[in-house]
């Protein structure tokens, strides 16, 4: 017979069972329900009329989903690896900008960051093709991590050598006043954003402003291949993923016939819906 941390866990994590659907489908309607109730606080003539009944709905959320996070917790079977997850992280900071407004004025707007545990969505409507791209998606962004932070300190360099060259050539009597703010310049540039609050006026400086701008245009082609070649590959690897139907653990070996995690026979493969 199922404990009754047992219970709460198959309602809270899983979508296998009536009660687990009901809870996300309650759970996804509270969390649009806070989230416009923090956007009607923010206008001026709502907030007069109101703000009384939003701050006090605020709160009621906030504790809501503070006892939802402390279930979480309690009913998860490795706790830590839960608070450090994606979806853990997002649900520690839809609360925590509650007790922040209490030292912090107008932290409490940041609630809306709890837009994002809609993403929940997909589970359960058990949107399995979009799940399946949202999870290579993510998959390709951890394993590109240490090359797209190599790509950015090299962007940073450039920009650097760029911003001074800049300095050098312009100068303070063109806008240029420091090296900072002619740093300041070149990522404007580079991201091809290009304010024209600063603009060089020299030959010379306009010479270096083409190439900082083409610099832009080719740069934006690195970190694409890169996280392309690796949503290439994450979904070759998600296709020979199955998983247990009692633990829900994901990670098998691809001739696995049973679940290393719990020992249960698992389904059988199948690449259909993968193509």
């Amino acid at each position: 017979m199922e404990s009754l941390r047992e219970r709460w866990r198959h309602i809270i994590f899983g979508t296998d069972t009536p009660a687990g659907q009901l809870f996300d489908v309650i759970l996804i309607v509270t969390i649009l329900a806070s989230v416009v109730a923090v956007m009607l606080d923010s206008v001026a003539s709502l907030h007069l009329d109101y703000g009384t009944w939003l701050y006090a709905a605020e709160w009621f959320f906030t504790i809501l989903f503070t006892l939802e996070y402390g279930i979480r917790l309690w009913v998860s079977e490795r706790p830590l690896r839960y608070a450090r997850s994606f979806y853990g992280i997002v649900d520690l900071l839809s609360i925590i900008p509650t007790y922040l407004s209490l030292i912090v004025a107008g932290s409490n707007y940041l609630l809306t960051i709890r837009a994002l545990r809609v993403l929940r969505v997909f589970r359960v409507m058990k949107l399995v093709k979009f799940m399946g791209e949202a999870n290579q998606l993510g998959l390709a962004l951890v394993r590109t991590r240490r090359k797209i932070a190599i790509f950015m300190f090299s962007v940073f360099v450039v920009i650097v050598i760029f911003g001074s060259v800049m300095y050098v050539v312009e100068g303070p009597k063109n806008g240029f006043t420091s090296i900072p703010r002619s740093i300041y310049w070149a990522i404007v540039t580079i991201t091809t954003v290009g304010y024209g609050d600063i603009s060089p006026h020299t030959p010379l400086g306009q010479l270096i402003a083409s190439l900082a701008m083409i610099t832009g245009y080719a740069i934006i082609a690195v970190p694409t291949g890169i996280v392309t070649a690796e949503i290439s590959a994450a979904r070759h690897s998600m296709q020979y993923e199955r998983e247990c139907t009692e633990c829900h653990w994901h990670s098998h070996d691809p001739d696995a016939r049973f679940c290393k995690q719990c020992g249960s026979k698992l389904p059988k493969l199948s690449l259909k819906g993968r193509e």
